[in-house]
């Protein structure tokens, strides 16, 4: 059962440290909070329109305590704690930096005696937020102007086309890592295109967001926190439980997919208040898990291209209804591995701004989710396409091995979907899956001189092609991809005259 007293929590997070295996003693140091003689003792209210608000997560991203029933909480830390977060609380609007950036922290500054205030107040959304959007952005990943000059030019339109599609319902934005490619100057040119959506944003910091000087995890996301705050978190919307965490483990030579200790543990005490049963979404930046080294042949799969212990994030998230969104890998697939349901995004940059697919046929894009209570719905939003498109198609001949072959790369594939094929008005059955490489990627990227500007990009084995073999004389072939909620969606080629 969910922790329902606030001076529950302690035992709860201390009992979900100890199911991770970490030793008592080490369990026991990370799931307490901090004492004053550690250095802090912080005040403050939470309220909405200046009436309290209870039961709302305050943390200093070790100890999470609930506000009381006037919106009243203490919090006892350190001061090695960077920052003070509160939850944003379901039904409240987004606070807002300047930059258009989520605004849900301070920095940790006591006074000499070692005391801090630090309110939060939130205004209320009218009409509430059960039901609501999100957009994710996989990997902008800019590494100069010519690439800031694309997402300004491209991206952002399809952003703000996308927003107005959405209508009136309440939105908010995810950048889900490598937002820079490495030249963290950038980061105001982000941040002024993603202010121009008119939505508040959340962020995750990526492998290439990092301070790559800094020795150790901590000071390799100096710059990162500086303008975004801290690198893990909760929020709420709806009957949504988000949670930000930060799985871009720096050694100080390089970097590992992990999640330490430490934050395990505070998520156990975040995880703590929330009902057994709700949608969980945890929004991360190296995927959990990967298909690439069945697709690839590969005996097992890179550590920077997988979360090493990924089972104690399972084990925490098994009471919840969860989704895993991540980006990292260049390309599109949903896993399902622990008990959640893993989406793994194809990227707004495509082949790293060197042409519009992603290595696996995935054009650049960005993902959209509609929330209605607690289920979620979601598409992956190619950049510069209509809403409704879903695949593309290859004309036979395309693929040498199979040359009579139609083609469709269906990029948001997933086992629960149907994919049928017709001819000249009749209708042929399904179309077959078969493990291959996108025919538009490898003339576009196969080759030591392709593709122009990153010539290292190689076109990667994908499991969402089917095949359908076309007679010789047909005219027209349709296909029709049925997702997992009965929405058709359609594509037709037609022979050349």
């Amino acid at each position: 059962m969910p922790c329902t007293r606030r001076e529950s929590v302690t035992d709860c997070s201390l009992a979900a440290a100890l199911a991770l295996g970490l030793p008592r003693d080490l369990a026991a140091q990370l799931a307490r909070p901090a004492t004053p003689a550690a250095g802090v003792r912080v005040r403050g209210r939470v309220t909405s329109a200046g009436r309290g608000l209870a039961r709302v997560a305050v943390t200093d991203g070790l100890a999470s305590v609930l506000t009381d029933r006037d919106g009243h909480y203490e919090l006892l830390t350190s001061r090695d704690r960077p920052f003070v977060c509160c939850g944003v609380p379901t039904g409240q609007r987004i606070p807002l930096q300047a930059s258009g950036m989520a605004r849900h922290f301070v920095p940790l500054a006591p006074d000499a005696r070692g005391e801090q205030r630090a309110d939060f107040a939130f205004e209320p959304l009218e009409g509430g937020d059960e039901r609501h959007a999100f957009l994710l952005l996989a990997d902008p990943q800019t590494q100069n102007a010519f690439e800031m000059d694309r997402f300004h030019a491209e991206t952002v339109p399809a952003l703000r086309r996308t927003v107005g599609e959405l209508g009136d319902v309440p939105l908010f934005g995810v950048g889900c890592g490598d937002i820079m490619y490495d030249d963290l100057a950038l980061y105001p040119e982000y941040e002024r295109g993603v202010r121009a959506t008119g939505v508040p944003f959340f962020s995750v910091v990526g492998n290439h967001d990092l301070d790559q000087d800094g020795r150790t995890d901590e000071a390799s996301t100096r710059t990162f926190a500086s303008r975004f705050g801290p690198t893990y978190y909760s929020f709420d919307r709806g009957e949504v439980h988000y949670v930000v965490l930060d799985d871009v483990f720096w050694h100080g030579a390089g970097y590992i997919g992990y999640l330490p200790a430490t934050q395990l543990a505070w998520l156990a005490a975040d995880l703590a208040h929330v009902e057994r049963g709700r949608t969980v979404v945890v929004l991360l930046h190296i995927p959990l898990a990967s298909s690439r080294p069945a697709r690839t042949g590969e005996r097992a799969g890179a550590i920077s291209e997988m979360v090493t212990n990924r089972a104690a994030l399972y084990r925490l998230l098994e009471p919840y209804r969860a989704h895993v969104l991540a980006g990292h890998t260049h390309e599109h697939e949903h896993l399902f591995e622990g008990g959640v349901h893993e989406h793994v995004h194809g990227t707004v940059c495509g082949a790293w701004w060197s042409g519009d697919r992603c290595w696996d046929g995935t054009p650049n894009g960005f993902g959209v989710y509609e929330v209605r209570g607690s289920e979620l719905r979601w598409r992956y939003q190619a950049t510069g396409r209509d809403a409704a498109a879903r695949m593309d198609l290859h004309a036979p001949g395309a693929e040498p091995t199979a040359p009579g072959d139609l083609i469709a790369n269906v990029w948001d594939w997933d086992p629960s979907w149907t994919v049928t094929w017709g001819e000249d008005g009749t209708r042929r059955g399904l179309m077959s899956r078969r493990r291959g490489l996108d025919p538009r990627c490898v003339a576009e990227q196969r080759g030591p001189d392709r593709p122009p500007r990153r010539a290292w990009v190689e076109p990667v084995p994908t499991d969402h092609l089917f095949h359908a073999p076309v007679s010789p004389d047909a005219r027209e072939v349709t296909v029709e991809a049925t997702d997992r909620w009965g929405a058709t969606h359609r594509a037709t080629w037609r022979r050349p005259s």
